[in-house]
Formats: structure tokens, C-alpha cells, sequence
């Protein structure tokens, strides 16, 4: 056998093909042109009349795991992999944890949205990359483990050293449907998969009903929350905080942000880490691109993007950007005693230009509109990834949530983001949220490049251009 796949066009001879049964489509059918290909077996749950050998099983989806990392040797049992799942941060929270283990003189990476199609790949394709990974040299891998993946078993067959649960709130319900089925498809990874160390955010209700779950039972729980971390100062390149009696510093701005540093300092020092490489590691990590990324050309005012996509990460992405309001009264005023000083003396306000995906959870969208319309100063609601969904009605639907008068609608979302900007005074700052990292809007029929921080950076640029 030279190769585990999953699609047949992938086949290549001497392969084994995975007859996985999709949503749309059945991997069963595509067994006749995976053996024209060249495929040396089958894994599948019924006998096809094709003239190969075949492997049947229950479920070839709960089976593929455990296939997958026999074949390249069960990889991650050479290595400290990290399993993060959550609504929120899973991506940042990776790349604190991997920079931290870097500093600990451990050689790691990342798996997760930022390096491949999806934010945890199908089972053959992980263990491929956990190998060559382990082949590399790497001591240690962060990875993203989405609800999806969970429920799909596309893990199966990873032995993870810790798994992280960061937070719970509205997301994928097209999915689960129902909160209580997306928090079981997140516990997955503590109930079925094999992990050795459960690291659990124990504020809101979610975390506290996992950890009561976990309680009593086999697999060692250690529990944090954002609190822990005291003093907390942010701007929009970094923050500063304590925790554990050591000051700690940022190069990402963002309260969340802090909250996220916290899990991933948490879960490396259960593994190992001193404190001193968890400050060398979060002081070294640069930035995550679309993380609350702070677009600076020179301007009297902030400019941030952020993949905030959900109700409660727009909520914490604009009480973030507030920060950044009171940050900026601090340093024209030098007061400095106070991050949050009245709302009265706030000199700036939090413009927010947002939107919401099409064909994914459509409950989520009032939501979102009524969030933006109670805690921004000016709110742009705009087109976001409409796919096959017309941008017009899917705006209509973010309105219906919001406070009437509260959000303007600008479906064309380069002119959005370009007149924020334009109507951004000093000490404003804009918050451009839904896209982050991405650098296409989907239509459904052709993706058509954009990049919000591209887009913002040129605003600014015409508008610091333009004679006083």
C-alpha cells in the first residue's frame, strides 16, 4: 500500500481508497475509477463488485483515523499534539502554544485555518502532515480541532497530550442545529479521543458543564479563565498582563487576545514549559494574520481586522476595539491609571464594518446586528461570503436585529470599509470584522479576490493623501 485517500481523483496506484459517505455524494460510487486509477484496496462498508480487495467495516469515517496513522506509523505518539477546540481562538491560541514550545526549545508547528482548506484536515491528510511533521524534526504540533471534524472522526487515531477548550457560543447551528448538540460535538474530543490532559476554560456555562462532566473520571482536568490574568493593559499592537506573579507581553492586541494567551500558557506549562519560555514565546510571536491585526500606515486613528464571524466574537472584537478608544484618551490626556476611563470622556468612537456569511448559520445574523447596533458608535453592515445567498437579503436579515436607525448597509464592502475610514476622526478606531485571514469573497459561483487589510491600507492611504 503506497497511500491512504479519500478522493478518487487522488488516487494513486498502490493506494487504498477510503469510501467515505459524504453529504452529497457516497465515496462507494467512486470505487470503479479509484481501481481504474490504480488503487490496491478499498475501505468500505459494503461489498462492491469491483475486483480489489476490500476491507469492510461498520463505519469507514470512524475506521479512517485509526487506518491513516497506522500507516505512517502512528506519528503523533512521537509528539506533544495540542487539540484546541472552541467557537472562538482556536487559531491564536495555536500559534501562542507553538511559539511558547519553540521557546521551551521544543521545534513545533501549526495545524489549523491558516495552513490548509480546512481548519482540521480529513483523517489521511492530517496523519500525512502529522509524518512529515514528525519527519521534520517537531517536537510538538498546536492544531485546530473544529466541531466538524469531531463529530466526522477525522482525529481518530491522534494521541493528543492536552486538549484545550476555549469557549462555546453561537456558531455552525446550520449543523447541529441546537447549542446541546455543538457542545457534545465539542466534547468529543475529551470522551472519545485519546487525550491525556483535559485544559478547560472554566468561565461561562459551557466550560463549567465540561468540567463537571470530566469530573471524577480518568482523565486528569486542569481548568483556567481569562480572570486569571491581572493588570491587564491593551493597545492595538499588544498587551501586557500578569499571571502567575510574572509580567507577560503581547505583540496582538485584543482583551480576547489576552484570554487566549492565558489557555495557551496554561496548557504548556502542564506540559513542560517554564514561565520564562512562555514569556520568550508569547513576546516572539509577531502577529496572526487577520487576529486583530492592526493596519498602521500612520494614522491618527486604529484600524484593526478581525475574523470575529460570530455574535460573541463581534461583541468581544468591539469591546476590544473600546479598549483601544480608552487606550487613546490615556495617552492624549496622560492618565494613566485608568484603561477605562467615563464614557464621557471617551474623545473617540468605535466605527464597525461587518457582515455575515451565506449558507452557514442564519440564526446568528439578527444577533449579530443587534450587537454591532448596541455597542458600536457607527455601524456599516456589508456583503461577507454570500455564496449562493443574494448579500441584499442576508443584510435585511443582520438589520432586522438591530435597533432601528443604529446600522447603515453598504453591500458593496470595499466602499464599506473605504468610508469608515473616510469618516474616521482621530482617536476613532475603525474595526473591520467577518473575513480576517481571508483573501477572497466567496459568491458561490467564483471567489473573487479581496483582502480586507489591502483594502483598509489603501483607504487610509487615500485618505491621508487628500490636502487638510
Amino acid at each position: 500500500m503506497s497511500d491512504v485517500v479519500v478522493a478518487s481523483r487522488d488516487v494513486t496506484p498502490g493506494a487504498l481508497f477510503a469510501c467515505v459517505k459524504g453529504a452529497k455524494v457516497d465515496g462507494h460510487d467512486f470505487a470503479p475509477a479509484a481501481f481504474a486509477r490504480g488503487a490496491s484496496a478499498l475501505l468500505c462498508e459494503r461489498r462492491l463488485d469491483v475486483a480489489l480487495p476490500q476491507i469492510l467495516v461498520r463505519s469507514v469515517r470512524d475506521a479512517l483515523g485509526p487506518v491513516s496513522a497506522a500507516f505512517w506509523s502512528h506519528p503523533s505518539a512521537g509528539m506533544a499534539v495540542v487539540g484546541v477546540t472552541g467557537t472562538n481562538g482556536k487559531t491564536t491560541t495555536c500559534a501562542l502554544l507553538a511559539a511558547i514550545f519553540r521557546a521551551h526549545g521544543w521545534p513545533a508547528s501549526v495545524i489549523g485555518t491558516l495552513t490548509g482548506e480546512r481548519t482540521t484536515p480529513d483523517a489521511p491528510t492530517l496523519q500525512r502532515r502529522l509524518a512529515e511533521l514528525r519527519d521534520g524534526g517537531d517536537c510538538a504540533v498546536a492544531m485546530e480541532v473544529s466541531s466538524h471534524a469531531l463529530q466526522q472522526n477525522r482525529v481518530g487515531g491522534t494521541d493528543f497530550a492536552a486538549g484545550v477548550f476555549n469557549n462555546l457560543s453561537q456558531d455552525h447551528l446550520d449543523y447541529h442545529r441546537t447549542m446541546e448538540s455543538y457542545f457534545e460535538a465539542k466534547a468529543l474530543l475529551f470522551t472519545q479521543q485519546s487525550v491525556r490532559l483535559a485544559v478547560v476554560n472554566r468561565a461561562g456555562p459551557w466550560g463549567a458543564k465540561l468540567v463537571a462532566r470530566l469530573a471524577g473520571g480518568p482523565l486528569p482536568v486542569v481548568t483556567f479563565s481569562p480572570d486569571d490574568a491581572t493588570e491587564v493593559e491593551v493597545w492595538a499592537r499588544g498587551a501586557r498582563f500578569c499571571w502567575r506573579g510574572k509580567r507577560f507581553e503581547l505583540n496582538i492586541g485584543g482583551r480576547f487576545n489576552v484570554a487566549n494567551a492565558v489557555a495557551a500558557a496554561t496548557t504548556a506549562v502542564e506540559l513542560g514549559a517554564g514561565l520564562e519560555a512562555v514569556a520568550e514565546g508569547l513576546a516572539n510571536l509577531e502577529t496572526v494574520k487577520g487576529r486583530f491585526q492592526a493596519v498602521d500606515v500612520g494614522q491618527p486613528f486604529d484600524v484593526v481586522v478581525d475574523f470575529a464571524h460570530t455574535p460573541a466574537a463581534l461583541e468581544g472584537a468591539i469591546n476590544a476595539a473600546r479598549d483601544l478608544v480608552a487606550q487613546r484618551a490615556q495617552a492624549s490626556t496622560g492618565a494613566v491609571n485608568s484603561l477605562r476611563p467615563p464614557v464621557t470622556s471617551r474623545p473617540g468612537r468605535v466605527l464597525v464594518v461587518f457582515g455575515a456569511g451565506g449558507d452557514r448559520d442564519k440564526s446568528k445574523r439578527p444577533l449579530m446586528g443587534r450587537v454591532a447596533s448596541m455597542l458600536a458608535d457607527v455601524a456599516i453592515v456589508t456583503s461577507d461570503n454570500p455564496r449562493s445567498e443574494p448579500p441584499l437579503a442576508i443584510m435585511e436579515e443582520i438589520l432586522g436585529g438591530a435597533e432601528a436607525g443604529k446600522v447603515v448597509a453598504e453591500p458593496d464592502r470595499a466602499r464599506a470599509i473605504t468610508s469608515a475610514v473616510m469618516a474616521a476622526l482621530p482617536g476613532d478606531v475603525v474595526l473591520i470584522a467577518g473575513k480576517g485571514h481571508e483573501t477572497g469573497q466567496d459568491f458561490g459561483t467564483h471567489v473573487q479576490p479581496f483582502d480586507d487589510v489591502d483594502v483598509a491600507r489603501e483607504a487610509i492611504e487615500q485618505k491621508l493623501s487628500r490636502p487638510i
